[in-house]
This record gives C-alpha cells, sequence and structure tokens, in this order.
C-alpha cells in the first residue's frame, strides 16, 4: 500500500467559473455597487441612486445601451435591441461576477 495523499492537485478552476463564483459586482465611475442576487444591472444601479434612461425594461428599445468596459453580463432573454461589443443593456442584463461600466451619476 501507498500513501498517496501528498500527491493530491487542487482542481484548477477556468478563469470564467472564477469569474462566476465572484459576487456580482458593478463597477462605475463612482465606485463598487454590491448587486442582489437576481436583479438586473439597471436594478442595481437604481438601488443605488444611479440614473440612466431607459423605456422598457426588457431589451426592446436600446435606450438604456451603456459602455461596458469590463467582465460580462448574461440575458435571461435574447434582447431584441442590438447590443455591440463593449456595451450592455442594464435594463436586461445580469452581470456574471464582477463588471465595470463607463457611467457616473448624473
Amino acid at each position: 500500500m501507498s500513501d498517496a495523499t501528498n500527491t493530491l492537485i487542487p482542481a484548477q478552476h477556468d478563469p470564467a467559473e472564477k469569474q462566476a463564483l465572484q459576487p456580482p459586482r458593478v463597477h462605475t465611475r463612482d465606485g463598487v455597487l454590491h448587486a442582489h442576487p437576481g436583479e438586473s444591472v439597471l436594478e442595481t444601479l437604481e438601488r443605488h441612486g444611479h440614473r440612466i434612461e431607459f423605456q422598457c425594461r426588457s431589451g426592446y428599445c436600446g435606450a438604456c445601451r451603456t459602455p461596458l468596459t469590463a467582465g460580462s453580463v448574461h440575458y435571461p432573454n435574447v434582447p431584441l435591441a442590438f447590443v455591440s461589443q463593449g456595451e450592455c443593456l442594464p435594463c436586461c442584463c445580469k452581470p456574471v461576477g464582477a463588471i465595470k461600466l463607463d457611467i457616473k451619476k448624473g
């Protein structure tokens, strides 16, 4: 019999897995906002006093289109409004781990 306890190597997680394990956070030019599980990015922004233009809260109009400078978001339902690389629709997306938006309270 051999003692194999010293040969165990911890499981490696890919970067996407590590990001998904982080609590959702939204970084803005004003600081870090902690998202509640399940809430949209727009709901997080509103709860922290940010006011951004929106019309639909479901991805139809694109009025809330916002620069996404880091991280990724998840859309539970595919939005109808066009979303380019480097932007998101806060009304209908959820942060995956930490994201960074180029916005400021105003």
